[in-house]
């Protein structure tokens, strides 16, 4: 065994077991990595939403004229337009049927709220969950493999009479390769939820935020309305 052997060598000199786990942690890998990139731009897209449609909301813009601007666009909203859509909806649909009952009105505004709330942050948090399991089990698995890689170079060097280093070294070095592999998954993906988690979490502080305001404008131009 050189020095410069390569990791396909070592894939192919594996034992049938270590191959069916560094396949299935480079699976593993790829599916976290495609995860990733693809939550990253869902993200980073609704920080952009919510900054943009922020400054829009507090421009001074009339609230029926923007409601009418994110209603035509129903079909493409998400985040922060979706909660200031739903709010909206729903404070019209109930001061029109309720016009004397401002606080019922506002009960049922903030309800929708909450509930637009929950949903885009589930939305956001989407594969999240995945990307955790991959970083838990992903060493653990690796170890498995190695584990199981050392027993069966440690049994095939019973059979022989004498055993030397370099006898068993390429069936431990074959074995150590599943726990890298294991590593190498489980570290992007560990970085990769922790960091989006926090996107998420300050998402979901934004979205609050931005509906306890919406919910105190709204519940003056009710109390007006009752005037």
């Amino acid at each position: 065994m050189t020095a410069d052997i390569s990791f396909l060598d070592l894939f192919l000199q594996a034992s049938l077991l270590v191959k069916m786990v560094m396949l299935t942690l480079l699976g593993m890998s790829v599916a976290s990595w495609a995860a990733i990139i693809k939550r990253s731009k869902i993200i980073s897209s609704a920080e952009r939403e919510a900054d943009a449609f922020e400054d829009r909301f507090w421009s001074g813009m009339d609230l029926g004229a923007l409601y009418q601007d994110v209603k035509k666009r129903k079909d493409d909203i998400y985040g922060i337009e979706e909660i200031f859509y739903a709010g909206f909806t729903e404070f019209a649909r109930l001061r029109k049927t309720n016009p004397g009952a401002p606080d019922f009105v506002m009960e049922g505004t903030g309800r929708s709220m909450r509930v637009a709330v929950a949903r885009e942050v589930d939305s956001l948090e989407t594969s999240l969950p995945f990307l955790a399991t991959v970083g838990s089990i992903s060493p653990y698995i690796g170890l498995f493999g190695t584990v199981w890689g050392i027993m069966h170079a440690f049994i095939a060097l019973g059979e022989v009479k004498q055993a030397t280093l370099a006898m068993v070294a390429p069936g431990i070095a074959e074995a150590l390769i599943a726990t890298a592999i294991g590593l190498f998954a489980a570290i992007p993906a560990v970085m990769a939820y922790n960091r989006l988690s926090n996107k998420v979490s300050k998402l979901e502080h934004i979205y609050a935020t931005f509906s306890e305001e919406f919910h105190t404008i709204l519940h003056r131009q009710a109390m007006a309305g009752r005037e």
